[in-house]
């Protein structure tokens, strides 16, 4: 009887530092069969992605540990070879050649001074002994295979130069090229849209069933899962709370971790609805789920009317009117632009006082660029933005910095937006410094705190800086500086997209309760039509620079008009349960 692909067995990874000893995996077993798809589910920090590139062995020891198990690799079904007593040249000739890896961001993993092509065409050479010629022509060839266009043509251009989609593809291409007998995906699909990810979903699939490979699918999206595995293991604070089939975990769930999962998807409540986050099952304030699941069966009932009072009393706050925003894309030899990629083109709409614009479409649309441009963050090219009466286009730069209080933005990578010289506390004063609100250090130290207590944050939290932060906090902090000079109006650029479902419920949650409070307007960016659904009062979905469809969050949803707006919302991967 032939072995599993892979076996791992009581596995136990610590990471030791000088403050003390830290289990990241705390004795784990499972298994992967040939030609079968085994999805690890869980939050950021559940030890998913450790599990992986202990596989590997990717991970620098020190600080990583292996402290008790074996990963035993048997690729003929006979002869299994533990992975955690291999040498580093024996690593070398498994690592892309027998086991492959995607990584979750292609653009740190890709080599941005090499073209795409060489790039692919190394990992080839390296382990087929191929003819420079021979490797051009089976890259050329595997960039056929994931879809890639122009496939010629992408053989000599650099990892800037494609979309994320693209480069996502090129990732494929290159775990691919050796023909591996297992094939680990570690949340290859999380920043792209619904449309790239489906694409990319079926594209791994067919590779998968044609090769009759192995493959783990790291993720935290449920959703996902019930697309492409045939098996899932969940994994919580190190563990492995449960595993089975994926039809069986999702119809009779038994852990209260997996319920809790499953629940917190906004696809699955109605409009309004507070979300259920895991914590309140794991700590029993909740059990069930079919209460959840008997609503959201019933779509039509799900429907209500999606216009607030605030919308309906037709008081615009924003009005924009015939917005462009165009970037040379050729230029002559003196400079003049001669061709212009049309970003944001002729773009008409108005933002009520008091509601939630949710914005969407697929990556390249435009939609952050509109967003930024309805703050001035970048100058139209023509047309005029109206805010309160105010017609802020024909205001000069430094004309605007009173007006920078009643409009303010949170990024999407929150990191990326945070000084890490800063403290938060700092961070989030600067703003009330900069406006000269407040008399002092210690009214200005108190008002960031309150906000910090009022994202969910505590006072001790001020002295830290963003490094010490999970993803989910730093969202809150970007959040509550937002929020610190009390704002009529939010731009939420891609907020909640990369974050785990569980957290994504809390900030969507939070969200929903400091709108309330403070009575703010929001136009709110992302490419995941269901959260857009979940907390919008109105949906504008946009497509190559241009309003396709607008009109009241659920009409928009359940009954869209436009097939490109019927193309994001099939795209969707609903799961069994949504």
């Amino acid at each position: 009887m032939a072995l599993p692909l892979l076996q791992v067995n009581n596995l136990q990874v610590d990471f030791v530092t000088e403050i003390g000893t830290t289990t990241a995996v705390n004795n784990i077993s499972l298994e992967v069969q040939r030609g079968e798809i085994v999805a690890i589910v869980g939050e950021s920090g559940s030890g998913k992605s450790v599990t992986s590139l202990s596989i590997l062995q990717l991970l620098p020891t020190p600080p990583a540990r292996y402290t008790q198990g074996s990963i035993l690799f048997a690729p003929d079904g006979q002869h299994p070879i533990n992975l955690l007593h291999q040498t580093p040249d024996q690593l070398r000739a498994i690592r892309g050649n027998q086991i492959a890896m995607i990584f979750q961001e292609p653009m740190t993993s890709l080599n941005p001074v090499f073209t795409c092509g060489d790039q692919v065409m190394e990992a080839i050479r390296l382990h087929r002994k191929l003819s420079k010629a021979a490797g051009t022509q089976k890259t050329i060839e595997l960039f056929g295979q994931v879809k890639l266009p122009n496939p010629a043509q992408l053989f000599h251009r650099y990892p800037h130069q494609l979309s994320g989609g693209q480069k996502q593809r090129v990732m494929i291409a290159m775990a691919m090229s050796c023909e591996p007998d297992l094939l680990i995906c570690d949340e290859p699909t999380t920043a792209l849209d619904v449309t790239v990810q489906k694409t990319i979903l079926q594209l791994i699939k067919s590779l998968q069933q044609t090769a009759q490979m192995g493959v783990i699918f790291i993720t935290h999206d449920l959703s996902v899962v019930a697309e492409v595995a045939d098996r899932a293991v969940v994994m919580y604070k190190g563990a492995i709370v449960e595993q089975g089939r994926v039809a069986d975990l999702f119809t009779h769930p038994q852990h209260p971790y997996t319920r809790g999962l499953l629940a917190c998807r906004p696809v699955l409540h109605p409009k309004g609805e507070r979300l259920p986050v895991v914590s309140d099952f794991l700590e029993g304030r909740r059990d069930s789920l079919d209460s959840i699941l008997q609503q959201a069966g019933n779509r039509e009932a799900m429907i209500t009317p999606a216009i607030t009072s605030a919308t309906k009393t037709r008081q615009p706050l924003l009005q924009v009117e015939h917005l462009s925003v165009w970037y040379p894309s050729r230029k002559s030899f003196l400079g003049k632009p001669l061709e212009y990629t049309k970003a944001v083109n002729d773009v008409s709409f108005e933002v009520y006082k008091g509601e939630t614009l949710g914005l969407v479409g697929e990556s390249g649309c435009g939609k952050s660029t509109l967003g930024r441009a309805v703050l001035r963050l970048i100058e139209p090219t023509k047309g005029r933005i109206l805010y309160d009466g105010v017609d802020l286009t024909a205001k000069k730069r430094d004309q605007l910095t009173d007006l920078r209080k009643d409009i303010q933005i949170v990024f999407q990578d929150p990191y990326s937006s945070l000084n890490p010289r800063l403290t938060v506390g700092s961070a989030i004063a600067e703003p009330l410094k900069v406006h000269k609100l407040l008399s002092g250090e210690r009214q200005r130290k108190d008002k960031v705190i309150e906000l910090l207590e009022k994202v969910n944050l505590k006072a001790e939290h001020f002295d830290r800086y963003p490094h010490e932060f999970s993803g989910g906090q730093r969202q809150r902090i970007v959040i509550a500086r937002a929020l610190a000079l009390n704002p009529d109006f939010v731009v939420c650029d891609e907020s909640v997209s990369a974050l785990d479902v569980s957290v994504q419920a809390q900030v969507l949650n939070l969200l929903n309760d400091l709108k309330q409070e403070f009575g703010f307007t929001v136009i709110f960016i992302s490419h995941d039509l269901s959260v857009v659904r979940y907390i919008s009062d109105r949906i504008m979905v946009m497509n190559k620079g241009q309003i396709e469809e607008i009109g009241p969050a659920e009409e928009v949803y359940f009954h869209p008009q436009q097939a490109y707006t019927k193309q994001l919302i099939e795209s969707i991967p609903k799961g069994m349960l949504g």
